[in-house]
């Protein structure tokens, strides 16, 4: 009689654990991405064409085409204004992000020199998180858009360097390359990158 009534209670007990909801609620991912330079600071210039309003556009895209409620995405500026490195990085700490994408657009006095490339810092407390997760956005550029990869590198930036949370600078192409420069700036393209980036991020 005794076993009759632990296995009615074990059944009762195992129903319970079944019907309850939330049990493995889907995690909220909070991520940053940051347009860089902005303001008087405009980075790379070439042909009429600036890094700042580039990277601006790119992120805004971003934001925009996240329709994942599970997923916030904040952005280190919304307009033209310039905000300093350390004004970033006090920013993206007090938001605690899974993630931190730093978005911009590279130079070079050699024309031909084109492709992706990704800073991580080995300074950066969650420098692990930062390189695995920069070496599955640059497998996903180079598959996605068959654009030539640069690989990723370490580097002491600031950002990179005072984020206490994984941060990637990502250089999503050359400004004075004629093919970067042209894929760059068409607005389609921006919009891959930007589904690109958002597809990296529904994995985390």
């Amino acid at each position: 009689m005794n076993s009759k009534i632990t296995l009615c209670l074990l059944f009762l007990s195992l129903g319970a654990f079944a019907s309850s909801p939330n049990n493995d609620p889907k995690k909220t991912i909070t991520v940053v991405i940051d347009a860089g330079h902005g303001g008087h600071d405009d980075g790379m210039k070439t042909a009429g064409y600036s890094e700042k309003e580039i990277v601006a556009s790119i992120a805004q895209k971003i934001k925009n085409s996240n329709f994942n409620q599970n997923v916030n995405i904040h952005l280190t500026r919304t307009d033209d204004s310039f905000i300093s490195l350390q004004d970033r990085a006090k920013l993206i700490n007090d938001l605690k992000p899974d993630l931190v994408l730093s978005l911009h657009v590279n130079g070079n006095k050699n024309a031909e020199v084109s492709g992706v490339e990704f800073y991580v810092s080995p300074k950066n407390a969650k420098y692990e998180d930062a390189k695995k997760i920069a070496e599955d956005l640059n497998n996903r550029f180079v598959t996605n858009h068959n654009l030539k990869s640069r690989g990723v590198k370490e580097a002491n930036f600031l950002l990179l360097r005072d984020s206490e949370y994984p941060t990637i600078t990502v250089e999503l192409g050359f400004l004075s390359n004629e093919n970067d420069r042209k894929y760059l700036t068409d607005e389609n393209q921006q919009e891959k990158i930007a589904a690109t980036i958002l597809e990296l991020i529904s994995t985390l």
